[in-house]
């Protein structure tokens, strides 16, 4: 099972330049994924630099004819011009996807910082290996108070997925939207998280939950212990990134699944944004 997950930057490389179609040709070179994990994707946002607001949602989604495709819209307001606005992430699969959540994170009051609203996407899909709970987020970048806060509705959203997992309700569906679709218990979390290697956040997120929920796990630790995380910042965008490139991109597995993390791997060749994809690879047999 090929995830990979990638910060576009709304398909602004690194010569900026906006060009969808690069970004696909450059994670189909990284690898034949199963799922795509896509944040800072936009629509009628032309004040982004390059961009020409454009509906980049449904464009990612024509040229990924042979996935689900599933929005996550963070940010949605409307344009001085009268059109919408929207901002967030996306998921592609190409396995059958079950329970689909779209999240909105905390966003408590800061007002010494520009910040705007985040999502997790979440999709169960279903695996060679049986369902698989996958979800892809952007925390906030200026206020650590949103950021710490956003790191806690991770874990209670983790929390309580393994419980419906674990205790599933009752429901057809011919009872309509009672139906108890499959939510899984098993869990990929990737994505840009804003916070380094060596932050508390990403400490607290791998903490123990209950004794009940599997902590979450860094793939990167799990695929190679005892080696700092590979950059996935700054590598070719110099000007936005100045000084030594960095790691700001994770993924973490549920500890029920950390056996069958195989590879983790970053593509630091691809100039296609200012951040570098991320490719896991997961073990699907029994």
């Amino acid at each position: 099972m090929r995830l990979i997950t990638w910060n576009i930057q709304w398909a602004r490389g690194a010569d900026g330049s906006v060009d969808l179609d690069r970004v696909i040709s450059h994670a189909r070179r990284f690898a034949d994924f199963d799922v795509l994990c896509l944040q800072e994707v936009s629509a009628g946002y032309p004040e982004l630099a390059g961009c020409d607001g454009s509906d980049q949602f449904a464009a990612l989604a024509a040229r990924l004819p042979g996935y689900v495709a599933i929005e996550g819209t963070a940010t949605d307001a409307p344009h001085p011009s009268g059109q919408r606005r929207r901002f967030g992430n996306m998921l592609f699969s190409r396995w059958p996807v079950h329970a689909v959540f779209r999240h909105l994170l905390p966003w408590p009051a800061d007002p010494a910082v520009l910040s705007m609203q985040r999502c997790a996407l979440e999709a169960t899909v279903m695996t060679p290996f049986g369902p698989l709970r996958i979800t892809t987020t952007h925390l906030e970048y200026y206020s650590a108070l949103q950021r710490g806060v956003q790191v806690e509705r991770l874990r209670d959203l983790h929390r309580e997925a393994v419980m419906q997992a674990t205790r599933p309700r009752p429901g057809t569906a011919s009872d309509g939207p009672f139906d108890a679709v499959t939510r899984g218990a098993p869990a990929v979390l990737a994505g840009d998280f804003n916070f380094k290697a060596d932050a508390v956040e990403r400490l607290r997120l791998m903490s123990p939950i209950d004794a009940e929920t599997p902590s979450y796990r860094d793939a990167w630790e799990l695929a190679h212990p005892g080696m700092a995380h590979a950059p996935t910042v700054g590598v070719h965008d110099q000007i936005q990134w100045p000084g030594p490139p960095f790691a700001w991109d994770f993924v973490f597995v549920s500890a029920d699944i950390a056996g069958r993390v195989r590879r983790l791997e970053v593509d630091l060749a691809t100039d296609a944004s200012d951040h570098q994809p991320m490719l896991l690879e997961l073990d699907s047999g029994a």
